[in-house]
């Protein structure tokens, strides 16, 4: 166990101060993505539940009144579903824009040692290192949250056309 957090110490350190901001955007994304699969397979069920036996419970689904009701009720499960999904596509876009940020700091770090060493390549190692390890880091992050976020946009999809479906007026 003290290896790994060794190790862990020392990705931080050759990555740069910017590496502590992907690791905190990568935790809120993870966060709210994680908090999203938790709704949908707990909460969601319940709201469709709820929703399916109110409009069951309906004697009249014909009429204009109906309708309204019914695109009311899609509306506000759609707007739950929905809920925090543009912060996970944010999220999903700062990530590799932090990583070239980590680029640019650690290329700084790459020309400050030039220019105090004259070019030893061992004093702008730590540079390049800190150029890029932010910069894999983001685009890892990236692509998981790219990942998930794909699954949750086919799931959500998949549940504003089931309630659309079961919530139909009956012409």
């Amino acid at each position: 166990m003290e290896n790994i957090l060794v190790a862990i110490r020392t990705y931080f350190e050759a990555g740069g101060d910017v590496l502590w901001l992907i690791a905190a955007a990568t935790f809120v994304m993870w966060l709210v993505i994680f908090e999203r699969f938790l709704f949908l397979f707990t909460e969601h069920k319940k709201d469709v539940a709820q929703v399916l036996v109110y409009w069951n419970n309906r004697s009249e689904r014909q009429s204009w009144t109906a309708e309204a009701i019914s695109e009311r009720l899609i509306s506000e499960v759609n707007a739950k579903l929905n809920t925090n999904m543009a912060m996970i596509k944010t999220l999903i876009s700062l990530l590799p824009l932090l990583g070239l940020l980590g680029t640019v700091t650690g290329m700084i770090q790459v020309f400050e040692a030039m220019n105090h060493t004259g070019g030893n390549a061992r004093s702008m190692a730590a540079g390049v290192s800190a150029a890029t390890i932010p910069t894999m880091s983001g685009m890892v992050a990236t692509l998981s949250g790219v990942f998930a976020n794909t699954f949750l946009m086919s799931k959500i999809s998949d549940e504003e056309e089931y309630i659309k479906d079961n919530l139909s007026t009956d012409y």
